[in-house]
């Protein structure tokens, strides 16, 4: 599958998203900042990467973390996983979250997301007067005692 892409501000440099292995699932997504960007503990910051991207219809991108960022930084996605709409023609941000301790740095070029690109469903609701029962019911949260 090939996604068309493009600079946000085409005269500002970004890093192209990449797998990093052939196994990978997704692509790094990287800071396009000129500027240090510094989330404090306790602290969102939305981080651009000068980037806009095509996704065909039927399908989307979704944001994830970096396991590596949140293992060594408490340094996550805010809205994990974030969707990005076939239909979307902005600029993708990352909103990264601190919930580690000290200060975390981004600077340009560092990688600081993952992109997937996944197939859906549309799906239509219908209204019904008979849902079928599950021996699970309506237990929620913890109801499955695991």
């Amino acid at each position: 599958m090939e996604i068309k892409f493009t600079k946000y501000n085409p005269e500002e440099d970004c890093v192209i998203p990449s797998y990093a292995t052939d196994g990978s699932a997704g692509m790094d997504l990287s800071s396009s900042s000129k500027d240090l960007i510094t989330v404090k503990p306790g602290e969102s910051k939305l981080v651009p990467t000068n980037l806009l991207i095509e996704i065909p219809k039927g399908y989307e991108g979704q944001v994830r973390p970096r396991s590596g960022l949140a293992l060594k930084h408490g340094i996550t996605v805010l809205n994990s996983p974030g969707t990005i709409d076939s239909d979307y023609r902005g600029e993708v941000k990352v909103l990264l979250v601190n919930h580690g301790t000290k200060d975390f740095p981004v600077n340009f070029g560092d990688r600081i997301a993952q992109l997937i690109i996944a197939k859906y469903e549309k799906a239509v609701l219908k209204f019904s007067d008979n849902i079928t029962d599950t021996e699970r019911g309506s237990g929620g949260y913890g109801s499955t005692g695991k």
